[in-house]
């Protein structure tokens, strides 16, 4: 995943010029022009048309691969909140990613949820169409909740909520999504979410990886400097443990059992009688 992540950012910083500035613009655009015409079509044969249909595709509708994400999503009385939403996502990344890595962004979550449907054709044998770019729109969401984890967000413009909870309960809901289906032995259904949303991974693994490599280095930091600090101590002193509130050390009793707080801050060594027993030293 890291050598694809990097080899992406190397493209898109050689080729910035195959990026489709203001991406988003032309997609809530369309799906805004589909709505309208819609509500004309009485026989719903235009979105027929434009779906992401496998068996279709298949036969040699190759255009559908592209049309279906112009396709509006959502309920008729949150149509336009859900433009303005998914276009205030795309803006914003966009501006974070440049207009390159943006498009690649968009471009595979739309190829990667066509080849999920013609997956679960051809494992499953279920004719699944895609109207809307469902699971690329979740993609957009789940990144900008990665990028921007604290940003907040007022549902029914009321109550406040963080981008990381609502990811969160996106993707436990997707997780349960991919589990019901397995149990039913649907394993093109499961992978379906796995596989549309796969970009996400792609982009994001690693600097998840980083993080976790940032987080281990700065404990084995600790850990070094917390056993320097105890060996200095120890030739300081003449002991390596000391209860900060009866005093009592581990060379008085070599049997005592010495711990350190973790709610303290700083090092706060405490014996076996005080350690669930004193007040915590804070900053």
């Amino acid at each position: 995943m890291r050598k694809l992540n990097d080899a992406i950012n190397r493209f898109c910083a050689l080729h910035p010029r195959l990026g489709i500035p203001g991406l988003m613009r032309y997609i809530v655009a369309s799906n805004a022009v589909i709505f309208v015409l819609s509500m004309f079509d009485r026989s719903g044969m235009l979105l027929q048309f434009l779906s992401m249909n496998p068996e279709a595709v298949l036969h040699g509708q190759v255009w559908r691969l592209v049309t279906y994400v112009l396709i509006p999503t959502g309920s008729d009385f949150f149509i336009i909140l859900t433009f303005i939403f998914y276009f205030w996502l795309g803006e914003s990344l966009e501006r974070l990613w440049g207009s390159a890595k943006f498009t690649v962004y968009y471009v595979s979550g739309m190829l990667l949820s066509a080849l999920s449907a013609i997956l679960v054709y051809l494992i499953d044998g279920i004719n699944y169409p895609l109207y809307g770019a469902l699971y690329v729109n979740a993609a957009l969401f789940i990144a900008y909740a990665l990028t921007n984890p604290d940003a907040v967000v007022y549902f029914f413009f009321v109550i406040p909520i963080k981008m990381k909870w609502m990811a969160i309960f996106e993707g436990a809901l997707y997780a349960v999504q991919v589990l019901r289906y397995a149990s039913f032995g649907l394993w093109g259904m499961a992978l379906m979410p796995i596989i549309a949303m796969l970009n996400l991974f792609v982009f994001f693994s690693p600097g998840l990886h980083r993080r976790v490599d940032t987080v281990r280095a700065h404990n084995r930091r600790e850990a070094i400097q917390f056993r320097k600090a105890v060996k200095e101590q120890k030739q300081q002193r003449g002991y390596n443990h000391r209860c900060e509130v009866c005093g009592r050390t581990d060379t008085d009793f070599p049997n005592l059992q010495f711990r350190y707080c973790s709610k303290c801050s700083g090092y706060h060594c405490f014996c076996e009688d005080h350690i669930f027993n004193h007040t915590h030293h804070v900053e």
